[in-house]
């Protein structure tokens, strides 16, 4: 008897059995004629429904876990898992369905209780390597990293050659911060599957931040060759929507990990690397929101015009548009602010790369003084009188320089305090405060671990910003958000004795993370953040 005769028996034919239907249906899954099979696998359930208690038990177990199967091929998550949990009451031994189980709880995002699931499988068939394999992404995706390195050593000590397993210890290796053996793996895994271009991504990354800036172009080139788009699938099935991000190496971009992480949108990345001419018409596909993710208008000036090229060529919402990233040096910020009522905004001049302190020049000592394209303390120093700066200006004679009026902004008890926001959308959200006893003040330099009083400062602010920042200050910050124009950036500001807002940095370069394990009240804050980005996207990809 034929899959479609007894799919459709007839007159002149006797009725499937049950064991006849399962295997109709995996023929027609097999085939990839997933509706079929699920037609078959429920007329299967149906007919069993008719049978003699005990008759046909195992059938019913395995039409139910076949038909999961066919559901998840299907994306109907919950029909999946309604089935796999028909069949363990009626066959707790199936292995591949406490696993199967587990995967459909990853993909709704509930990892969690997929670990339990991996466990059960596990505890009924320790070497069940599907279940091993899935713990691993589900550990990870709990930020459980040092089980998943053990578990990831077991696995590899079978299979040295898998470059799957090998990239992953080499993420979970970054993760625990041991970046020398992070990129021993990722360059087993390049040797292993050269066609492979993640691999190629990270080990230029790691190079780049190590300084061999050389290998790493050559790494990100390789990838580039490979293929231009990273694609991260989304934390959930099926995606929420499509967003491509546009990615340059070697300059400045916004800080996204954290943020793309276990997300419910589909990420594809791309990377725009000199001499680059990506086919427009292809990436349309990609997406239903584009990220411009080139922040540095200084680092990025060469490469934002070809930002801006392909978004426009891709007629998609975009965030952060490129032209007006243009528009954030940090000069042209500090013009743009310059008259916002209630805000000192510190005088900023950029002397030009080759260039000394130009003619009749008002300076008030002490002045600060930094490389243009740099972030944090790096090159950025505070110099007291003309020699010093002019000896700064000569050493960094190769590059822009900003000249910045220094402003004292310590708080009345001495300390200086330096607040971050970020601007996503409509929304002002707080970040963190910086509490230390230097003006050059950064939120993961300071001795704030050690003062309860600093955290329990921090935290206040969070929780009510607007117990700090009163209403003027919170017309200020609009004003900032509207002239500056981008659709997610931050600024790290103060206040002075007078209660006047000053304005230290505002661009869409400033670091969010969530790697606070001595600070656990950041958390819910934090995540708030990553929730409101993720909103904005999708009013993005809606098109309102």
């Amino acid at each position: 008897m034929t899959s479609l005769s007894m799919a459709f028996p007839t007159a002149e034919t006797d009725p499937p059995s049950v064991s006849e239907l399962l295997r109709a249906g995996r023929e027609h899954y097999r085939s990839g004629e997933i509706k079929r099979a699920i037609a078959i696998f429920q007329a299967g359930l149906a007919l069993a429904a008719t049978a003699s208690i005990g008759v046909v038990v195992d059938g019913v177990a395995d039409l139910h876990a076949a038909l999961a199967n066919a559901f998840m091929l299907s994306d109907d998550i919950a029909a999946a898992a309604a089935n796999y949990k028909a069949a363990l009451r009626i066959a707790p031994h199936l292995v591949a369905c406490w696993c199967n189980l587990g995967i459909v709880h990853q993909r709704s995002g509930q990892a969690q209780d997929a670990i339990s699931l991996y466990l059960e499988a596990l505890r009924r068939n320790p070497g069940h390597r599907p279940s091993r394999t899935n713990l691993v992404q589900a550990l990870v995706a709990t930020r459980q990293f040092a089980i998943a390195r053990t578990l990831l050593l077991e696995l590899l000590e079978e299979t040295p050659e898998d470059a799957g397993l090998r990239s992953q210890l080499g993420k979970v290796c970054f993760e625990l911060g041991e970046t020398d053996e992070a990129l021993v793996q990722f360059e087993r895994a390049v040797a292993l599957a050269p066609e492979q271009a993640e691999n190629f991504y990270w080990v230029g990354a790691i190079r780049q931040a190590r300084g061999e800036l050389e290998v790493a172009q050559a790494a990100y080139a390789r990838a580039a060759r490979v293929h231009p788009i990273l694609r991260r699938p989304a934390a959930k099935s099926p995606p929420a929507f499509r967003a491509l991000a546009l990615f340059a190496p070697f300059v400045g971009n916004t800080p996204v990990e954290f943020l793309f992480r276990d997300c419910a949108y589909q990420t594809s990345i791309l990377s725009l690397l000199p001499g680059s001419q990506p086919d427009v018409a292809l990436l349309a596909h990609e997406a239903d929101v584009v990220v411009n993710l080139v922040s540095d208008a200084d680092q990025g000036a060469e490469v934002l015009p070809v930002a801006a090229a392909i978004a426009r060529g891709l007629g998609k919402p975009v965030v952060n548009d490129p032209a007006k990233i243009e528009n954030t040096t940090r000069d042209a910020t500090a013009l743009a602010l310059a008259d916002v009522a209630g805000c000192r905004v510190p005088r900023t001049l950029r002397i030009v790369a080759g260039e000394g302190l130009p003619d009749g020049l008002d300076l008030a000592f002490p002045v600060l003084a930094r490389q243009a394209g740099m972030h944090g303390g790096d090159v950025f120093e505070k110099l007291d009188d003309i020699a010093a700066l002019t000896a700064f200006l000569t050493a960094h004679a190769g590059h822009d320089r900003y000249l910045i009026d220094y402003i004292d902004y310590r708080s009345a008890d001495g300390f200086y305090r330096k607040y971050r926001f970020l601007f996503i959308g409509e929304e002002i959200l707080p970040y963190h405060l910086a509490i230390g006893d230097d003006w050059k003040l950064h939120r993961d330099a300071t001795d704030m671990a050690h003062h309860a009083w600093m955290q329990s400062e921090e935290e206040g602010f969070l929780r009510a910003p607007g117990q700090v920042f009163g209403p003027s200050h919170d017309a200020a910050l609009r004003v900032i958000r509207d002239r500056i124009g981008l659709d997610y950036f931050g600024i790290d500001c103060a206040l002075d004795l007078d209660g006047q807002l000053v304005v230290f940095e505002v661009n869409a370069s400033m670091l969010v993370h969530d790697q606070n394990p001595e600070f656990p009240y950041k958390d819910p804050y934090i995540r708030r953040i990553k929730v409101a980005f993720e909103g904005m996207l999708a009013r993005f990809a809606r098109g309102n």
